[in-house]
């Protein structure tokens, strides 16, 4: 059997990196589940952190599937849409001068986007679901974690120290908590490092490790960052270092205990186009 061609752009935002392709191109019989296993492994395939499926939207410029390298399909991504943002508008507009702002469709709701040449600005959906206390204890210590659905949910966790931090191994413990099941949650250690800079290293759910950033994971950092905060009634803005060692920006509105109109700021790179055989 003569294999098929899958033409894809790999794209990488402060750290995650996906394969685009366009669903015009015809998923393989076994599916697009399969397909995301097979293209992100890193060592049988293009390797990625997850697959984005763009297709017509009839709510949308655009529509965004996101699907993880184990296979599975996410409701948003926060560095996948930036990524699905920049590719979109230097198909639908190749001289990619000036700003232009477009809709993204996604499982989560409609996502807001800005792209001024490699920079590419979100709008997320309203955080929801905030929860300041939520008990897990783990190798029989008791953790204080707050829990926050910023498109996906985020168990946040701050500590001291983080670079000497087993992410993958309290991550993965984390994430399969009784408390998050059944479909469990990424996990963020967060350190401050001033006021308005926190360094955030996330399990990400999925991918089932760690990952060099987190999108949604750096708004979740940061608004809950924020809510420990005295400052109330302003706008606030966050600089995120991520593993990756790039900074994204969280912007964010608080009105007492209330976040509201969160964007998720950052570089994003189309590294190369290819094609796959499956």
């Amino acid at each position: 059997m003569t294999p098929r061609k899958i033409e894809f752009t790999k794209t990488v935002a402060g750290g995650n990196d996906f394969v685009v392709i366009k669903s015009s191109l015809r998923p393989p019989a076994s599916g697009l589940r399969s397909l995301a296993k097979e293209i992100c492994d890193r060592k049988f395939g293009a390797g990625a952190d997850g697959l984005l499926v763009l297709e017509k939207s009839k709510r949308a410029d655009v529509k965004m599937r996101i699907f993880n390298a184990d296979g599975s399909e996410a409701e948003m991504c926060g560095n996948g849409a930036r990524c699905a943002a920049l590719y979109h508008s230097l198909r639908s507009r190749p001289s990619g001068r000036g700003a232009l702002m477009l809709n993204i469709e996604t499982k989560a709701g409609i996502i807001v986007a800005k792209v001024l040449g490699e920079n590419v600005k979100i709008k997320l959906t309203e955080p929801r679901g905030y929860q300041p206390q939520v008990a897990v204890e783990i190798n029989g210590r008791e953790l204080k974690v707050y829990s926050i659905n910023t498109g996906v949910p985020h168990a946040v966790i701050f500590v001291e120290g983080i670079e000497h931090i087993d992410v993958s191994n309290i991550g993965r413990q984390i994430r399969y908590y009784e408390c998050f099941a059944p479909a469990g949650t990424n996990v963020d250690f967060v350190e401050a490092v001033d006021s308005d800079t926190i360094k955030v290293r996330t399990y990400e759910r999925g991918v089932e490790d760690e990952t060099l950033a987190c999108g949604t994971g750096a708004a979740a950092s940061a608004v809950v960052y924020g809510l420990q905060s005295d400052a109330s009634g302003r706008k606030n803005k966050m600089n995120v270092i991520t593993r990756g060692g790039e900074t994204l920006k969280v912007y964010f509105d608080r009105d007492s205990d209330k976040i509201s109109t969160v964007w998720l700021e950052g570089k994003v790179k189309i590294t190369y186009s290819g094609v796959f055989y499956v």
